[in-house]
């Protein structure tokens, strides 16, 4: 295969350094062992790598003289600029088969530093080896590489008394590389390696003059320069501006007709000794001093022109050699830019991933997933400074009729004219965000009077004008506020939104701030997260049974199950006390979980017995909206027959429903493919419109207890009863009133048609056995009789 044409040069540059099979030096032996002695290591090398082999300058702890070069570790570490550790080579897939690891002399660990030849080509390396693995950053190599550069020294004092040294000084020449280098790989801002590197130049060549820049091109293929580094040429008024113009933006050249641009047309050398009388002169700004000679010297990357290097003023003149003398240092200018040009690709990709993973598109605002970030910070923030943070959950009133009359353009400008007044009206530090269509969230920082509240309002109400239209709208916001709701970025949104509709519910264009007191008490909630865990290991939790009773059939169609903890101290306690607490922790999916398996096991035993009842259970909105929960449905109804399956009814709270549309109707519809039935609790209270009561795969609707206990004393409420009833009729859904605690109730809903009833009027939640036996018992011409008697 032949040679890489940089190797070849590295190769001829190894020759002639003559080096190579010299006898041992105390020079360079003294500092391998101050290498092993510091580090503590087995062996330290000097190493030098020609063609075919690996060959020890100085060596102290092996007694091999060479090694092949196809296993040599040394080959890695010339090929990068800064240490190359290996910390366990059993470990790195490149070396866990060498010889050099699996037989003597068992290389477990290494760390090399490359060694530069004095026109700075990488001959080789001081390296430090060790027979068993070790942890080691590169900041702790910082004498290894001191040590490196000390051999540097010396070699470059052989070369010099050699007599074989040019123009340019050797030494400065590497040094020169080795520090672009290290000011590019420890800053982002390439720049100062560009200006160290011209500093260099300069120092190097004697040139008064200079500029390094990169060459672009136009859409027609014409090229120009930007320049990267130039010298300062403030000597007058018109220079000293555009020097000014330099530092702030850059600097770009685009006349051909120069020396210049000379060079970037041909892409060859430009050279000139007598520039007042050369015919390519001239493109200097007003005010530059005298130009005596130049040199162009172009920078390339595999076959293209990437970079232009400019000296002037050098006493004596510029010869052609020049261009080789520096061809190390113009290599490393070429990848100086190549890095350059790449870190800004990627960085520009990433910037515009960033920008649509987090930002939204029509307002520039942070999106949810950002804000869920942000928000976290607040909190944290929050905590180290003993603060508070305010959200509010903003939705605009009268945006929908806006965007239906006027279209999704102008609603579209209406989105973002507000999106700028809510930022303009918050402080900086503050948070605005947009969680999609006309909903935005405000998280505001240490908020000490409610009337910031009230201006953001009054900043949404202002009229917008927009091309001819004046468009009004407000906005109803819900507040809540941590640490007094002490609780994580989802149930703080969840709490903001809860108020929010209560400022609608009021009237809207309107605030409110969520109750705490009567949602829970936080101390309760600790209390009861501390304890739940142990109760469950314990079976403290238990399932109560409460029938429902089938008016066409005249039977007892099924029970629902309704959970109960015996604790240890407080007694039987219904669901109210403990199950709010749950949601949104890991025990919402455990007592989930426990639930359905219990109920189950209640099925399989109804069948055994010859009962066809149906068992119901009500399902926790955070374990339904999960991840988990299609999962742990299907794992859970896998002991269920599928003939079965469809008395396991599944209650949600039409609330929860309408939470997520698509996610639980994606959910419900598992469910109906697993063969288990849902059933909307709570029908009536959510204010869930007819296209989405339409598209929920649900079997059965329960009517809430609050219409069915009004419908004898308010007409209105029997109107809502009924209208319930002509609706699931229509949809082909059968329907339960729940909460019916008398006999007149009882009769009227069998006289509108209802399907089935539960309540404390036919019985109350009872423990298996009792419920079992209470069943086994049951006549319907008891209720009748006791409904007629009454």
């Amino acid at each position: 295969m032949p040679l890489d044409p940089m190797e070849k040069r590295r190769l001829t540059a190894l020759e002639k350094l003559g080096i190579l099979d010299t006898p041992p030096e105390e020079r360079f032996d003294r500092l391998v062992r101050i290498a092993r002695q510091f580090y503590g290591v087995k062996t330290a090398l000097f190493t030098i790598l020609d063609d075919k082999r690996q060959w020890f300058k100085s060596k102290d702890g092996i007694d091999a003289r060479e090694t092949p070069r196809s296993v040599a570790f040394c080959d890695h570490a010339i090929r990068q600029d800064k240490a190359f550790i290996v910390e366990d080579a059993t470990q790195d897939p490149r070396f866990k088969s060498n010889p050099l690891v699996t037989g003597d002399p068992h290389i477990r660990f290494y760390a090399g530093i490359p060694v530069r030849e004095p026109s700075g080509f990488k001959l080789g390396s001081l390296c430090i080896i060790d027979d068993k693995p070790r942890q080691i950053q590169e900041v702790d190599l910082d004498v290894l590489r001191t040590l490196a550069s000390l051999i540097e020294d010396e070699l470059e004092c052989a070369y010099l008394t050699g007599g074989d040294a040019g123009d340019v000084a050797v030494s400065h020449l590497s040094r020169a590389i080795q520090r672009a280098q290290n000011v590019f790989l420890t800053n982002d801002n390439e720049r100062a390696a560009f200006e160290l590197m011209l500093a260099d130049l300069l120092a190097l060549t004697g040139s008064q003059f200079g500029f390094i820049g990169e060459v672009l091109y136009h859409n027609d293929g014409t090229p120009y320069l930007k320049v990267g580094a130039i010298t300062n040429i403030a000597w007058s008024p018109e220079t000293q501006a555009l020097f000014q113009q330099v530092e702030r933006r850059g600097m770009l050249f685009e006349r051909l007709d120069n020396l210049l641009g000379a060079g970037l047309v041909s892409g060859a050398m430009v050279l000139t000794n007598n520039y007042a009388n050369d015919v390519r002169r001239g493109g200097l700004p007003p005010g530059h001093p005298p130009i005596s000679s130049y040199i162009g010297l172009p920078v390339y990357s595999g076959g293209n022109l990437i970079g232009l290097v400019g000296l002037a003023n050098r006493v004596g003149g510029y010869k052609e050699s020049l261009a080789d003398d520096l061809a190390p240092l113009l290599q490393t200018v070429g990848t100086l830019i190549e890095r350059k040009r790449l870190y800004q690709e990627k960085r520009e990709h990433q910037l515009s991933l960033e920008q649509a993973a987090n930002f939204d598109a029509l307002t520039g605002l942070p999106n949810r997933r950002r804000l869920t970030e942000l928000f976290e910070q607040e909190l944290f923030e929050a905590k180290q400074r003993n603060g508070t943070v305010a959200v509010c959950f903003i939705d605009l009133d009268g945006f929908k009729e806006i965007n239906d009359e006027h279209g999704h353009s102008v609603g579209d400008a209406v989105l973002r004219s507000i999106a700028e007044r809510l930022k303009n009206t918050v402080r900086g530090h503050d948070v605005i965000a947009r969680l999609g269509g006309d909903e935005f969230v405000a998280i505001l920082r240490d908020v000490d009077d409610e009337r910031v509240y009230s201006r953001i309002l009054e900043a949404i109400r202002q009229p917008i004008s927009y091309r001819h239209f004046v468009l009004h709208l407000s906005g109803s916001m819900g507040v809540t506020v941590y640490p007094d709701d002490d609780a994580d970025t989802d149930l703080l949104l969840r709490h903001a939104d809860q108020a929010m509709y209560a400022a609608k519910e009021s009237g809207k264009n309107a605030y409110k701030i969520f109750d705490l007191q009567s949602h829970f008490t936080r101390k309760e909630r600790v209390r009861v997260l501390e304890q739940i865990g142990q109760a469950i290991s314990r079976d403290e939790l238990e399932l109560y049974y409460q029938p429902k009773i089938d008016y066409k059939r005249q039977t007892i169609e099924g029970f629902e199950a309704l959970i109960r903890w015996n604790h240890p101290d407080d007694g039987l306690l219904g669901p109210g006390h403990f199950l709010e607490h749950l949601e949104y922790t890991e025990y919402a999916r455990t007592v989930g979980n426990l639930v359905i398996n219990e109920a189950i096991d209640k099925l399989l035993l109804f069948n055994s017995q010859g009962l066809a009842y149906s068992l119901s259970v009500n399902l926790s909105p955070s374990h339904f909206l999960g991840k988990t929960f299609p999962a742990d449905l299907a794992q859970a109804v896998e002991r269920l027959p599928r003939g079965l399956r469809h008395r396991l009814i599944l209650e949600l709270l039409e609330t929860t429903a309408m939470d997520d549309a698509s996610l639980v109707i994606e959910t419900l519809r598992r469910c109906r493919d697993l063969g288990v039935e849902v059933s909307l609790d709570d029908f009536g209270t959510g204010y869930s419109s007819l296209d989405y009561f339409r598209k929920l795969p649900a079997q059965e609707i329960k009517i809430d207890r609050s219409f069915v206990n009004d419908m004898l004393d308010d007409s209105e409420g029997e109107m809502v009863v009924n209208a319930i009833l002509g609706l699931a009729r229509s949809f082909g859904r059968r329907v339960v009133a729940e909460g019916i605690e008398n006999a007149e109730t009882h009769i009227r809903l069998i006289e509108l048609g209802c399907d089935l009833g539960q309540g404390f009027y036919y019985a109350r939640p009872m423990p298996y056995q009792q419920a079992y036996e209470w069943a086994a018992n049951f006549r319907w011409q008891t209720v009748a009789v006791t409904a007629v008697g009454s």
